[in-house]
């Protein structure tokens, strides 16, 4: 998973957008959707890191063809870990 983060420190605090991207090499609709709503609810579990951010920002999290056959917990440690570099940087 690639997770892409983008802050406009210029204007004041607003709550962090979230787009995802899950392309047809993940799978079939189905298997794309079940990627998306999980993702989906992990990130409402990791957003509370992100609170601490000035001005808006906007997460993007693009779903890698490994995606499809990981797990609800191994979703979630990607996510976390990829939350944390972007957070840091």
């Amino acid at each position: 998973m690639v997770v892409h983060l983008w802050v406009d420190e210029s204007t004041e605090p607003a709550p962090v957008r979230v787009g995802f991207t899950v392309s047809k090499a993940v799978g079939n609709a189905a298997t794309r959707n079940r990627v998306k709503r999980r993702l989906r609810h992990l990130t409402r579990e990791h957003l509370q890191s992100l609170e601490g951010l000035p001005g808006r920002a906007a997460l993007v999290v693009r779903a890698l063809p490994a995606a499809a056959d990981s797990s609800y917990a191994g979703l979630g440690s990607d996510l976390a870990r990829s939350l944390e570099r972007v957070s840091t940087a």
